[in-house]
Order: C-alpha cells, then sequence, then structure tokens
C-alpha cells in the first residue's frame, strides 16, 4: 500500500499509526479520511466566536482610527470582507460610516 505524501513538506517517508498518517521531518499528523481545512486563518471575536468572510459584527469599544480624529463607536456594524493572518489587525472590514479598514478581532463581536 502506498501512502500519500505529507501535505505540509511533501515529504515521502510518510508512516501510518492507527488510524493517522505520520510524517517524520516535520512532525505533521492527519487523518486520511477527513478532509484537509483550507489555510485560511481561525479568527476568534471578544466572545470567544469563530469569524469567517462575509460575517456582520459589532465593536465593542470605542476605536480611535490611527491617523485621524474620527471614534468608532461602540455598536458600530462592520461586515467583514477578508480574514488576514496578521499580528496586529485580522480583519479587512467595511465599517458603517467609516468605510473599509482593518480591525482587530478582540473588539468585536459577532452581530
Amino acid at each position: 500500500m502506498s501512502l500519500p505524501p505529507c501535505p505540509k513538506c511533501q515529504s515521502e517517508y510518510v508512516y501510518q499509526d492507527q488510524a493517522l498518517l505520520i510524517c517524520p521531518e516535520c512532525a505533521y499528523e492527519w487523518n486520511p479520511d477527513q478532509p484537509e481545512d483550507d489555510d485560511t486563518p481561525k479568527v476568534q471575536d471578544a466572545n470567544g466566536t469563530l469569524l469567517s468572510e462575509g460575517d456582520k459584527v459589532t465593536v465593542v469599544k470605542d476605536l480611535k482610527v490611527k491617523g485621524s480624529s474620527m471614534v468608532i463607536k461602540i455598536g458600530t456594524k462592520a461586515l467583514i470582507k477578508r480574514i488576514v493572518d496578521s499580528k496586529d489587525h485580522q480583519l479587512d472590514c467595511k465599517v458603517d460610516g467609516a468605510g473599509d479598514m482593518m480591525v482587530t478581532a478582540k473588539f468585536v463581536k459577532k452581530a
């Protein structure tokens, strides 16, 4: 029986341990019977709910806009256009009354 290469590092030295396949080079483990997750980052809101593209969120704290005197007030609605794997601002949103901007996920909750 031929085993598939590792999905992370493409190593051919994969071995099977019960239901899992294991790569000895990068230590990645996966179940070949389950579909692979895509590489979209997993981002949680202030309440711990997972967010995805297209979700509507509400701001839970007054936010100052960098380089401007504008403030986004509590309760302002936004639509997530894209999720970015970033340290500071993970959500590319269209914010009501403010336009397109990047927002940190811990300052919003799913509406």
